[in-house]
């Protein structure tokens, strides 16, 4: 062992940076691990840098907390698109126009970075947990893989932000695979974009989701006869990534190399779902306004207007495990609600309840599974998060 901490985060992603800093704010020692350069994920590396609908679609923010701290972050260096309604905060009237912002993916990581290091989280860039040792149901440490070799790190607690559930596997927790549809996108930029951009003094103009594989997140326009990629070995996430690149080379065959550039590629492969932790609890798709006395945020679908969704506390652990969680994409859901709880805002509020849950675990001296969950709903409502339906934010008929 060479290193100890309260906290150890595997995953710099969203929803792996909002756990690090809301454990460190909460006062603990706090070490963060991302195998790339930059943080964000699949939000920045991964180049879906857009905040999905985090409204009730009749102008009520549902994803607040962090979530809407992230927002801040995003737009603070780069350049941002919101809509006008939404410009100025919740609008005061009720609109069916939702709440989205895209912006920069580098500059939102460099404020994701800035944020980590003034919090006082330790952070490991080119790092990958790969191992864990496990006793009596305790993570007691993991092995570290960098430039410096293998070294070992013993903590408290361990959140799983990887967005495959690697450390939940390592750890030997129980996990479910999942799969995906042949999608790749990249960001193009042409003369008549850099023209829009003078013309709009915006730069953010300059850049255009292009695609290799085309298929939709219901599986349309996935090619005929192509299985569905788990994303869970070295083989497949290199056999999903290299077609996905050679069919963006072909569709740009035919155009002339003066008038466009691939101004960034993705660095990470674009699954969806690919492995999560088998919780206590698995989120379904008819869960919508469900009441659960554990839940621990409140989120939105970002597909249809009005569904809610109480997230459990069980989605994030396994009966298995006493020091462990699982945040962001390898939480605990399945069919269409693993997509409604994987996208980034509703990633980053369960990375910012397992940040909080943790440290109450740690200071209670207590399993994760035995919590005091009034007491983290409590601490999780004063940071700004709804944590229960309330009849001002649902429908009529659902009252």
């Amino acid at each position: 062992m060479k290193y100890d901490y309260d906290v150890i985060v595997a995953g710099g992603g969203v929803s792996g940076c909002a756990a690090a800093l809301s454990a460190a704010r909460e006062g603990k020692r706090v070490l963060l691990i991302e195998k790339t350069l930059l943080l964000g994920g699949l939000g920045t590396i991964g180049l879906i840098n857009f905040f999905v609908p985090m409204c009730n679609g009749r102008g009520k923010n549902i994803v607040k907390g962090m979530c809407l701290e992230f927002v801040e972050l995003s737009k603070k260096y780069g350049w941002m698109f919101v809509p006008d309604e939404w410009k100025n905060g919740e609008p005061d009237e009720a609109t069916t126009v939702r709440n989205v912002c895209r912006y920069s993916p580098n500059m939102f990581a460099l404020a994701l970075t800035e944020a980590i290091i003034d919090a006082g989280v330790t952070l490991l860039y080119d790092s990958v947990v790969s191992a864990a040792e496990t006793e009596n149901g305790v993570i007691r440490r993991v092995r570290v893989t960098n430039k410096s070799g293998d070294e070992w790190y013993e903590a408290k607690m361990f959140i799983d932000a990887t967005g495959d559930a690697d450390l939940t596997k390592l750890s030997g927790a129980p996990f479910v695979d999942g799969d995906n549809f042949f999608t790749y996108i990249a960001y193009e930029a042409t003369l008549e974009s850099c023209e829009k951009a003078v013309k709009e003094k915006s730069i953010g103009h300059i850049y255009h989701w292009i695609n290799g594989g085309k298929a939709t997140l219901y599986g349309k326009f996935h090619p005929e006869g192509m299985k569905k990629y788990a994303g869970t070995t070295g083989e497949e996430v290199t056999e999903y990534v290299v077609k996905n690149q050679m069919e963006l080379l072909d569709s740009l065959r035919s155009q002339d190399p003066a008038s466009r550039d691939v101004a960034v590629l993705p660095t990470m492969p674009q699954f969806r779902t690919t492995r999560h932790i088998k919780g206590m609890y698995t989120l379904k798709t008819d869960d919508a306004y469900r009441h659960f006395d554990d839940s621990i945020c409140l989120i939105n679908d970002f597909d249809r207007r009005d569904y809610l969704y109480e997230i459990p506390l069980r989605c994030l652990i396994a009966e298995t495990h006493k020091n462990l969680l699982a945040v962001g994409r390898a939480a605990s859901a399945e069919g269409y609600a693993w997509d409604v709880l994987r996208v980034i805002p509703p990633a980053i509020l369960t990375g910012q309840a397992a940040g909080v849950a943790a440290c109450r675990a740690i200071d209670e001296g207590a399993a994760i599974q035995d919590v005091d969950i009034s007491g983290l709903q409590k601490a999780l409502e004063e940071k700004n998060v709804y944590i229960h339906m309330i009849k001002e934010l649902m429908p009529e008929e659902r009252l």
